[in-house]
């Protein structure tokens, strides 16, 4: 953007004429860039510094300019038009690793930005450190991609609306760590550049230096993608080299399968993890007040402490509930006590129905387990909270296991034993519950139970292509298969060809060990080779992923409608990509070209054809895997383009379409104005001679018959090149002319006139001069001599500040005295600056008039009027102005015959910094009288005889013995009284 700045400013400059105030601005535009670029943060406005730019056309990519000179660039991409709408600059990263055709398209229109500036650069030659540098380090540049992935697509307005509720784009605040984290995964990229940059703290190159830690949280979640599980289907997680050419194709074969080791947990560890006392005592049953959430089945053994629910029905309908007590019986209503403990569920019902029925006849009786008892039962071992805990007695190894907290890091999930005083009940394997979800039913615990975790047995970790990657156990797994079989199976995405096995040596050394794949290298070999290798305690398998891009493709890029990747098969040609003109964007170019990457070192190749030929059914090339067929627009390939100027609406320079006419541009332009010249227009046409030097000629066009008439037989055929200059009506400035009259004359006010009037034609007009008139003090302003008098006032103060120190001294002075004489030169300076700048110019035109209109009227005093004009007559003055170092400065009433000197004693004199040899006398018409005055030459300025409305200005002593310093700042003080002297004429 300083480019772009730089470049707006200076043709700026060119457009109007090259005045001191124009090159201060262009300088003062310059500086402001290049301070932004040394500061941390940028002006949030020094992106609307350089205008606005609109853009019409049909081609998104390249675009044609129209209005303002913005050559082409489209609106697409927000050049140029000071929006400040930026998405981070780490989502924006993210978005092109996910989406590599996309860096292509950026590279070509960062391209089109850069010629545009007078840069001429090659979209091959921006490399993507380049480009992820300017995503980084500028927010405009950020703007611009965000208006080019909105305008195609890639994100929504609401993604973007979304991004900026959480905190926008702060080009001042630091990189947030994701952000950070995304960028150091890409080769090549800005981060890895960041000690070459050498930028300011806070812009960051190659990390997100205008995404802030709140603003980032879509790039957070975008750079974290890594961390999260990723399915099957999602792109493969790679790492891309820079690429030499700005081709998708190399784009997909320069990347690289990360090697990075991943950070495995065991498995089945997390089935115990992140769990409280209160859940696992609630998961595990161990509380007498746990809900019964389990079926009892009716071979359930009935024990002390579990409670009954008794529903009976019959002869007499009740419903009862009874604890079994530590005797082991229950007491029921009129039938006493009955024992129960020690019977199967469906056994204690009979007997608890058999002892009903002697009281109840009929009773029928279902009985329930409402409440079971709890068991105290030992977890010791390898557990993460070894103890007693009391557990229902339904519960199961796993119950139990959970509640302890599960097994420790070194605690085995394959062989847990259940002891039942010194007796081993069972050994639970875990990976049958957790693998296959099957789990023993008759695993039943009582009172005084154990349950010992022993420490792990062999382990092996399983890490890339798999659908589990973890740490497994080994029990009875002894080859590899089984032990993929463990972690799911290899997914569609391994390459079985590929896999490496990092093994210890026991108590040895490490090595690694690949699979004997045999000569054949199919499938069949590979599965029979994962068959019968044997895995050891400690092995690190790692499955590699088959290569993460398609080995038949095609690539289809520029002036197309649908580019992107094509699948490739054997015998396609070109015709099978491109169809037909449905298929290109409007105004292809007549030159396409396959890059053709070839084999064996894939080197890349240039094959050119002719697009209309291929469209017919000609030069049908043959294509091979991974060629990019490349369609560029035909403003991209030669931009021509022609300039229309003058008299339009809007005018600028055109893309040039095919048999575009004189009539067609000046429509494209808006048409005419109503004071353009319809009778001819200037064409120059430029041809190139021999292929060594241009040639210019020079035409008429009839405009007027072309466009209003539609008369062909005048309208021109444009070239490349062409500038069309449509005229102004002579004298259509002149419209509307006008002169202001004030002030002491018959009839004051606007006067229009014609051509070549003069003053005295007007005053006539207005009735001449009255009575009470001064015309000796008349004042004519006019804006072209106020212009003249602002450039000039610019360039004297710019020279006073700028003047050297040593243009000040005299070389006489001592290092001693010039420290106190730089001082006083200073202060004197400063005031004489801060006067200059507080009197705007007066833009006065001096002018000799009197009363009598005839006496002067037809001679040069009887100056031709214009445009914009101010002619104010005062009334007669009475007095005599003194200013400047005096000890009075005041307005002496006007005597007749006397000179300057006797109004200057009136004043008090002069004061002791009074420079007298400078004294001056302005006149009541603006005419300057000093000691250096032709009319007074040898002459004392003070013997003047002065008139009403004179003026006396002692100037101030100037300090500093260099004449050069000395005539400066009298020159200055001069131009100041001036505009006093004319501000205190206008008021009279």
């Amino acid at each position: 953007m300083t480019l772009q700045l730089h470049n707006s400013s200076f043709r700026l400059a060119r457009r109007v004429p090259l005045t001191l105030f124009a090159v201060l601005v262009a300088l003062f535009a310059i500086n402001r860039c290049l301070l932004a670029q040394t500061t941390p943060s940028a002006s949030p406005n020094s992106g609307a510094t350089t205008g606005s730019a609109t853009t019409t056309g049909s081609d998104a990519t390249a675009g044609s300019a129209t209005g303002t000179d913005t050559s082409g660039l489209d609106t697409s991409i927000g050049a140029v038009t000071g929006t400040r709408t930026a998405l981070p600059a780490g989502q924006i990263i993210a978005i092109l690793q996910e989406k590599p055709e996309v860096i292509i398209e950026l590279k070509s229109l960062l391209a089109d930005m850069l010629q545009q500036q007078g840069i001429q650069i090659q979209p091959d030659a921006i490399t993507d450190e380049t480009l992820y540098s300017q995503i980084a380090s500028s927010v405009d540049v950020r703007a611009n991609i965000t208006n080019f992935l909105r305008a195609r697509g890639y994100v929504t307005d609401a993604d973007i609306q979304r991004s900026l509720a959480g905190g926008g784009d702060d080009e001042s605040a630091p990189a947030s760590t994701e952000t950070l984290e995304t960028l150091s995964q890409i080769p090549g990229s800005a981060g890895s550049a960041l000690d070459g940059l050498n930028l300011p703290p806070g812009s960051l190159p190659g990390a997100a230096g205008g995404a802030s830690a709140a603003g980032s949280a879509p790039a957070a979640k975008l750079g974290q993608r890594s961390k999260v599980s990723r399915n099957i289907t999602d792109e493969p997680e790679v790492l891309r080299q820079p690429t030499p050419y700005n081709l998708l194709s190399l784009r997909d074969l320069y990347t690289q399968i990360p090697d990075s080791p991943e950070h495995l947990k065991r498995f089945g560890s997390d089935v115990f993890t992140n769990r409280d006392s209160s859940s696992a005592v609630r998961l595990g049953a161990g509380a007498s007040a746990s809900p019964l959430d389990i079926p009892v089945g009716p071979d359930y053994v009935v024990g002390p402490g579990d409670g009954l629910t008794i529903d009976m029905w019959g002869g007499l309908a009740q419903s009862f509930t009874r604890v079994v007590s530590r005797e082991g019986r229950i007491m029921l209503p009129e039938s006493g006590d009955v024992q129960v403990a020690g019977l199967t569920l469906e056994r204690a019902q009979s007997v608890i129905q058999n002892a009903l029925q002697q009281q109840f006849r009929s009773a029928q009786v279902a009985v329930t387990v409402s409440r079971l008892r709890t068991v105290r039962v030992y977890v010791v071992g390898d557990v993460q909270r070894p103890g007693a805990y009391d557990i229902n007695s339904l519960s199961s190894a796993l119950n139990a296991l959970y509640a302890a907290g599960g097994p420790t890091a070194a605690g085995s999930l394959r062989t847990v034993r259940h002891y039942r005083g010194q007796t081993l009940i069972s050994e639970v394997d875990l990976y049958d519950f957790l693998l296959h979800g099957v789990r023993k039913a008759d695993d039943r615990f009582q009172g005084g139970d154990t349950l010992l975790v022993p420490p792990a047995g062999p382990q092996v970790a399983v890490s890339g292509a798999v659908k589990r990657p973890a740490i497994y156990e080994l029990k009875d797994e002894k080859t590899l298969n089984e032990v993929l079989e463990d972690a799911g199976g290899a997914t569609v995405a391994a390459a079985l060809g590929h896999i490496t096995v990092e093994r210890i040596d026991a108590n040895q050394h490490r090595e690694t060990v690949s699979l004997d794949m045999g000569s054949t290298g199919n499938p069949d070999s590979a599965r029979a080779a994962i068959a019968a290798f044997s895995v050891k305690d400690g092995d690190r398998i790692r499955v590699a992923p088959i290569l993460p891009y398609s080995e038949r493709v095609v690539y289809l890029e520029g002036h197309v409608v649908r580019p992107g990747r094509l699948p490739y098969h054997d015998g396609m040609n070109l015709s099978d990509v491109v169809h037909s003109y449905q298929d290109l964007l409007p105004e292809p170019a007549a030159r396409g070209e396959i890059v053709r990457l070839v084999p064996p070192d894939l080197h890349p190749e240039t094959i050119e054809f002719n697009v209309p030929d291929t469209l017919i059914g000609n030069n049908n090339l043959p294509l091979q895997p991974f060629d990019t067929i490349r369609i560029l627009g035909r403003y991209e390939a030669d931009a021509p383009k022609v300039t229309i100027r003058g008299e339009v609406l809007r005018p600028g320079s055109y893309a040039l379409s095919e048999g575009m006419t004189a009539s067609q541009l000046i429509q494209m332009a808006g048409g005419f104005k109503r004071d353009a010249l319809l009778t001819k227009a200037d064409l120059i046409s430029y041809s190139v001679v021999g292929g060594t030097r241009v040639e210019s000629e020079r035409t008429d066009v009839r405009v007027g018959d072309a466009v209003l008439k539609h008369d062909r037989s005048v309208d021109t055929t444009l070239k490349p090149g062409d500038v069309l200059t449509v005229h102004q009506i002579t004298g259509w400035n002149d419209i509307g002319s006008s002169i202001t009259i004030d002030g002491e004359v018959a009839h004051p006010g606007s006067y229009g006139f014609k051509q070549g009037e003069h003053l005295s034609d007007l005053l006539r007009r207005a009735g001449g001069f009255r009575d009470t008139a001064y015309p000796a003090g008349a004042i004519l302003t006019r804006n072209e001599v106020r212009e003249l008098e602002e450039k000039s006032r610019a360039e004297l103060i710019h020279q006073i500040e700028t003047s050297s120190a040593a243009a000040r001294l005299s070389p006489n002075l001592g290092s001693g005295d010039q420290s106190a004489q730089l001082q006083l030169i200073q202060q004197q300076q400063e005031q004489v600056i801060s006067r200059l700048r507080s009197q705007p110019a007066s833009g006065r035109l001096v002018i000799h008039v009197t009363a009598d209109i005839d006496s002067w009227a037809g001679t040069p005093a009887d100056i031709e009027v214009r445009s914009g004009d101010v002619l104010r007559v005062p009334k007669r003055p009475g007095f005599v102005l003194i200013t400047g170092q005096v000890y009075n400065a005041s307005a002496i009433t006007y005597v007749p015959g006397k000179t300057a000197s006797w109004y200057l004693r009136r004043a008090g004199g002069t004061s002791e910094i009074a420079n007298r040899k400078e004294i001056f006398v302005i006149r009541a018409n603006g005419s300057v009288v000093g000691r250096r005055s032709s009319e007074w030459y040898q002459h004392d300025v003070l013997a003047t005889r002065l008139d009403p409305g004179d003026v006396i200005v002692v100037p101030q002593k100037i300090i500093g013995a260099s004449l050069f310093w000395r005539n400066l700042l009298t020159t200055a003080q001069i131009a100041g009284s001036i505009a006093i002297t004319a501000a205190v004429a206008v008021g009279l």
